[in-house]
């Protein structure tokens, strides 16, 4: 049964993005279509998978991370505008039995990501 996950990580204080809001879109003919929200946990996590089982197909998605605003509401020293305020990763579903771990590494300044397990 597959399943979409991710977590974030506060790389600029070494420590989880509790708190973090997160969407996630489902991308079709160029159009986002909401398909989830929540906020992330003590741990940086999502408290449930953001799609699993028949809901997650085969397709384009977009997570987006409230970056900015999670900076800001602890006290960050952010520029106006911030550097990073909403961070979007587009990604591909091609096996939708699969398990897509999406984690964000982020700090007011930077970010990555990777497809984890």
């Amino acid at each position: 049964m597959g399943r979409l996950t991710t977590h974030v990580l506060d790389t600029a204080n070494g420590r989880p993005a509790a708190g973090m809001a997160v969407s996630l879109f489902r991308v079709e003919n160029g159009l986002r279509r909401p398909v989830a929200s929540t906020a992330t946990n003590a741990d940086g996590r999502c408290d449930a998978p953001l799609l699993e089982g028949a809901k997650l197909e085969k397709g384009i998605y977009e997570l987006e991370f409230e970056a900015g605003a999670y900076f800001a509401a602890r006290g960050a020293a952010l520029p106006d505008p911030p550097f990073l305020d909403r961070v979007v990763l587009r990604f591909g579903v091609a096996d939708a039995d699969a398990h897509y771990h999406v984690p964000l590494l982020v700090s007011p300044w930077s970010y990555s990501t990777y497809r984890g397990s």
